[in-house]
This record gives structure tokens, C-alpha cells and sequence, in this order.
């Protein structure tokens, strides 16, 4: 055996190998995604035992099958709530969402929004290829306008979600976005969302050839790696109001938000001392405070 067969690629340990091939497209954005999810697990040192990934239905939702990981495979738009129960249950998880456009923002809107209102201590990874992926192509409610999908043939009218705003407004602690493009950047961003206290929301710009990039005649996988490096502009700190994506417009990306506020499970131990006073017996971590 010569030293290039012993070589192992650094990512391969997080993945459940037996699981594959796996079931995304030629091109599709997710796997390179994954990549540098496992990459930030490395430079973050994250202890896997106290790690969990909650997925949702879609594309994306079947990250949560193929990393080697405590992960959970939930019902279409429920992810946060699951990840929410598992972290309120166990607050020394470190818990991950990792799901698609349609999934959060469509069918899972509301969790999303009050979840970062209550500033749950979670990680969400969105990734955002525009469209309803798996089930056929449809407008999302990050669709931009003008593109062409199986439910809008002639161009869709209605307008998109600016997810980084979103959630900006609704009061998440750490809001990124990036492309597959950026790998680099984005194993980053995940590495600094580990070390958040708080609702940490990454949006990752990624392409589907198959649906959005065929019906928009935009090339195939590798032509949108050169569509991303060509309209990406950096832009840290950019107002999140001004970053909103357009069909063939400059894709804004960086890391938007980042400043700390009380968590959900910080601001419920200070009310519980506030309201029971010499009557309050401060718990365990792992344990839910009764009385």
C-alpha cells in the first residue's frame, strides 16, 4: 500500500459512509456544505458527545442521515421545535439545525422567527437554493423575482424573503450568509457560531442545476461557482435591509450581525430568582427547574 492510499480524507470521519452514494444531484450545493460543517467541527473542537443535528424535510434535511453524529431526522418545518425541546432538556448540548429555504422559512417560518425572538441557544445552518428542491421546483419565499419555477412559468411576482433581515429583526444574536463559493469563509462562520451563546442563523447561498439553475438558464453546477465568485461582494457589517438577493443582481455576503444579548435559558434561571428568592434551589445543567 503506497502513502496515497493511506491517505484519509479529514471529513470522512464525521460522515456515515455506508449511507452512500448519497441521493443529492450533480452540482447540488449541500455536500460542499457538509464538508465545511465537518471542517468547523475540527478547528472548533466541539466534543461529539454533546453534540446534536436537527434536521427537517427537503434536500437538505437529509444531512441529518449521512454525519455520523446524534442527529435527528424531524417532521417538514419542525426542526426548531425538536432542537428547541433538545436543548431545554439538556442544556449542555450544543444543538445544530441544519435544513433548507422551504423547510425554515416556509412551513417553519413562525418557529423560526420566535425562536430567535427567545434567543434560543441553537446553530442554524439554512441552506438557501432558491427554490422547493425536492418536490418538484416551486417558488419558496426566497425565490427572487423575475426566476422562472414550475409553479410561477412565467416569472415570479411575489417578494422574497431577506432571510439575513429576517432574522435580524426577529433578534438572532450572530446572522451570516455565504455561497458554496466560499468554503473557507463558511467553515468560519460555523466555527463562530459554536463558540455564540445564543440563536446563531447562517444562511448558505447554494445551487440546484437540476430545478432553479436549469429553468433559469444559468449553466450547471460549475457555472454557478463562477456566478457566485463573480457577483459575491464582501461586505461585513452591511445593514441586513440592504442585502436582499436579486435574479441576477451582486449576492452580498459576510458576517452581518454578531453582539450578545441573554439567552432564552439565561433569562428563565434570572426570572426563577427573581420570583422565588430564597425558595429557588439552582439545579444542575442537565436538570429542569420545578416549583
Amino acid at each position: 500500500m503506497n502513502a496515497l492510499d493511506q491517505t484519509v480524507n479529514p471529513v470522512e470521519p464525521f460522515l456515515r459512509t455506508d449511507r452512500m452514494p448519497h441521493i443529492w444531484c450533480p452540482g447540488c450545493g449541500i455536500g460542499t456544505t457538509v464538508n465545511s460543517f465537518a471542517r468547523a467541527l475540527i478547528e472548533s473542537k466541539v466534543d461529539l458527545d454533546t453534540l446534536a443535528l436537527v434536521s427537517g424535510i427537503g434536500c437538505t434535511g437529509r444531512v441529518a442521515g449521512y454525519v455520523k453524529l446524534d442527529s435527528f431526522h424531524t417532521t417538514h418545518g419542525r426542526a426548531i421545535p425538536f432542537a428547541t425541546g433538545l436543548k431545554m432538556a439538556n442544556p449542555k448540548l450544543s444543538v445544530v439545525v441544519y435544513s433548507g429555504d422551504g423547510d425554515l422559512a416556509a412551513i417553519g417560518g413562525n418557529h423560526l422567527i420566535h425562536a430567535a425572538r427567545r434567543n434560543i441557544d441553537l446553530k442554524v445552518i439554512c441552506v438557501n437554493n432558491l427554490i422547493y428542491a425536492m418536490t418538484g421546483g416551486q417558488s419558496a419565499p426566497t425565490t427572487p423575482g423575475h426566476a422562472t419555477t414550475s409553479t410561477n412559468p412565467y416569472g415570479t411576482f411575489e417578494p422574497a424573503f431577506n432571510l439575513p433581515h429576517l432574522l435580524d429583526a426577529a433578534g438572532a444574536v450572530y446572522v451570516a450568509r455565504w455561497t458554496t463559493f466560499h468554503v473557507r469563509q463558511l467553515a468560519r462562520a460555523m466555527s463562530e457560531a459554536f463558540a455564540k451563546r445564543g440563536f446563531s442563523f447562517i444562511e448558505v447561498i447554494s445551487p440546484c442545476p437540476t430545478l432553479y439553475q436549469r429553468r433559469n438558464k444559468m449553466g450547471d453546477g460549475l457555472d454557478t461557482m463562477k456566478y457566485y465568485k463573480d457577483k459575491s461582494k464582501v461586505k461585513h457589517g452591511a445593514p441586513t435591509s440592504e442585502v436582499g438577493l436579486t435574479l441576477n443582481g451582486e449576492i452580498v455576503v459576510g458576517k452581518f450581525v454578531d453582539r450578545d444579548r441573554p439567552d432564552y435559558q439565561s433569562m428563565m434561571r434570572a426570572q426563577y430568582v427573581e420570583s422565588l428568592g430564597e425558595r429557588y434551589i439552582e439545579a444542575p445543567e442537565t436538570e429542569c427547574v420545578c416549583d
